[in-house]
């Protein structure tokens, strides 16, 4: 173990004043859908930045726990604390920049039931993403949306676990809830192949 809770217990992994600093950024941005519909240009790259800070903030609490330095109990009460930062109620800003907000909302929701599930064990590592990916779908069609969120954190389990969620198994996903969860998890997937300088971290980086 090269620390102890203690050590760890005083450190803010992610706060309101950061969340809130990317909502001043989306108001000053005045951010607009395009023609295509999809975010565009610096604009629309405030959405993935925000959603990357709050996934890596999620990793390097999971990377403290593998270590020993958090317990279990400690490291899914923080997840739980950033839980209620990003996904608290907003103040309306513009209809397409609520959008956007909604949208990345949705999404945070699966990475943060990922790293409950993960941190919890509450998966089989034997399962086929592929296979639960069906599973959520067809939850989702019968409107059992516990189900289908339930499957979409088995499959971020196993994606923080090491499996991989492959570009063919999202782009066979149709739009909705399963698919805006899904969005989280690549996340997660995309911040592992990223730098893994989130697992060594001893302070947050400011913004």
């Amino acid at each position: 173990m090269s620390g102890t809770e203690g050590d760890v217990l005083h450190h803010d992994f992610y706060t309101a004043e950061r969340w809130n600093n990317w909502i001043n950024q989306v108001k000053e941005s005045d951010f607009k859908f395009e023609e295509s519909d999809e975010p565009q240009g610096k604009e629309g790259a405030i959405f993935v930045n925000m959603e990357d800070d709050i996934i890596l903030a999620c990793l390097k609490i999971i990377a403290k726990y593998e270590k020993g330095q958090l317990s279990r109990e400690s490291a899914l009460q923080y997840i739980g604390q950033i839980r209620d930062i990003a996904l608290a109620e907003i103040d309306p800003i513009s209809e397409d920049a609520d959008l956007m907000i909604d949208s990345l909302q949705t999404s945070l929701m699966g990475g943060f039931a990922a790293c409950e599930a993960y941190l919890s064990g509450d998966y089989d590592s034997d399962t086929e993403i592929e296979d639960l990916v069906k599973v959520a779908l067809e939850a989702e069609a019968s409107d059992d949306i516990e189900i289908a969120l339930g499957t979409i954190a088995e499959i971020g389990a196993l994606v923080i676990s090491g499996k991989e969620l492959t570009d063919k198994v999202m782009e066979e996903v149709p739009y909705g809830l399963v698919a805006e969860w899904l969005d989280g998890i690549d996340s997660i997937a995309a911040a592992m192949i990223g730098s893994d300088g989130y697992k060594d971290d001893e302070e947050d980086d400011e913004m």
